[in-house]
This record gives C-alpha cells, structure tokens and sequence, in this order.
C-alpha cells in the first residue's frame, strides 16, 4: 500500500456518540494521520474527550458546530474545512464504530490510485444484523439502480466511502436537501449523473448493542420517510432531467471497463 497522502484526511462527523467517540478517533489515527472531527452540537460532552487528543496529535482536527443539523450537513461542514487547508480527498467514517478502521489505508490506496473515483465500501455485514436493515437495503439497491440505469453503486447506504471532494460540494454543496440520513445515497447518485466513476470495495461491519455502548439515531419513521421522498424526488429528476446524462455517462463507464456492482448480503 502506498504512504499516507496529504491529500487525503479522515473524516468523522458524530452526534452524541458517548464514550466510543474517543476510542474511534484513537484508532483512526494509528491507521492515518491526518483526520477531522465534525461535532455536529453534540450535548452529551463526547467532544470534549477529544481535547487531550487534540494537544498531542498534530494531524488531529475537531470542528465544533453550534447546532445539531445532521450528518450530511456535518460531512459538507468537513468538507469544506478540509478543502480550505489543502485537502483534495476525505474518507467519511461513522463514529460509532461500527465502520472498520483497518480498511482506512486499503480505501486511501485505492483513492490515491484512482482520484477520480468515489471509492465505495461493499458492507460484509456480521450475523447479528437486523433483518429490517438487510432488506431495507435491498429495497435501496433497487431503486439506486434504477436512479442510474443500472449497476454500479453497490451499497448506497454504506457511508464508509472516500470522496473526492471538489464533486462532492458541487454535487450537494448548494442544495438543500442530503442534510441527514438522505446524504449518502443523493450524494453517490447525483455524482454518478455527473460522471464520477464507483468504486466497490469489500469492507466488514460492526454491530454494538447498548450495553457495549453502541448508539443509533436513525428514526424508524421520520428517517424512512425521508428516504422514500429522496427516491421519489430522484426518480422524478431522473426521467424530466437527467436520463440523457445518466445513460451517456453509464455508456462512457462501459466502453472504460467499469465492472458493475454486485452486493452480497448474506449475513
């Protein structure tokens, strides 16, 4: 694998994540040195774990924004930061967890070999995942196909991907939508509808209960509504708008060998 690029950072926005946010950002720095903390108005004092950190580690930033607004817009905060001082590339990781630090190098490399791409972890999901999430995400697979004519984007979910940055603001900077829960799939459509290329790479999931201090703040019903307007608006813009550049781009990866995704499920 190649060195670590000062191009590329981690990037980790979290909410309340508790006593875990300390020990995720710990080991995302023994696998790369450059990382940026998003604290989207925690009230939990999780981000004041970290300040000990921030005195010995250099290469460790912590943004601190004044309200809680959600992930996408805490990942968007971070991004432009990130930006601002030099960076071209970031790998968003959850804070919870749940995504494998151990991949982190595996996932740079690959960005470093291939800047253009949205590098996209592939979930190998453990045996004691919920089965609401595993056909949730089914449902998502399928309509994200349909969303971009075809294969491509093998989990849209998976928010353990690095973005090129600069795609990405131009993609969801601007509009108002993708703030929450919604963020990780709009973002991997409307930057495959602008051409940027996927990138599937396996990488293992973690599942935490309460009692090992795992912590969701996905709501059943606010959160999936969310996500049925988002395929809804993106089905809509697909067939008044974007079907032309969708399917001369999906042509475009084609006749460039981009293999399609296939997604694997089985717990």
């Amino acid at each position: 694998m190649t060195a670590a690029s000062p191009t590329h950072l981690v990037l980790l926005p979290t909410y309340n994540s508790g006593p875990r946010l300390r020990e995720v950002v710990a080991e995302t720095l023994r696998h790369w040195p450059h990382v940026l903390v998003v604290v989207d108005g925690s009230t939990d004092g999780s981000g004041a774990t970290l300040n000990d950190l921030v005195r010995r580690e250099p290469g460790l930033t912590v943004l601190t924004l004044p309200h809680n607004s959600g992930k996408g817009a805490a990942v968007l905060a971070g991004a432009q930061t990130a930006r601002a001082r030099g960076f071209t590339h970031a790998l968003v990781m959850d804070a919870d967890g749940q995504h494998p630090a151990a991949s982190i190098r595996e996932f740079m490399t690959h960005s470093q070999r291939q800047p253009e791409a949205l590098v996209l972890g592939r979930p190998i999901f453990p045996p004691n995942i919920p089965l609401a999430r595993l056909h949730g995400r089914r449902l998502s697979v399928g309509l994200v196909r349909l969303e971009i004519l075809g294969a491509g984007i093998a989990d849209p979910l998976f928010g353990f991907r690095v973005y090129p940055l600069a795609p990405l603001l131009v993609a969801l900077g601007a509009r108002r939508s993708g703030r929450r829960y919604d963020f990780d799939t709009e973002a991997a459509v409307r930057m495959s509808w602008a051409g940027v290329p996927p990138l599937n790479i396996p990488a293992p999931v973690r599942y935490f209960s309460r009692a090992e201090g795992g912590v969701s703040h996905f709501h059943y019903l606010r959160d999936n509504v969310t996500l049925v307007w988002l395929h809804t608006r993106l089905i809509t813009e697909l067939l008044l708008l974007r079907w032309p550049a969708a399917l001369r781009h999906r042509r475009h990866q084609q006749a460039s060998g981009v293999r399609p995704a296939v997604p694997s499920y089985s717990p």
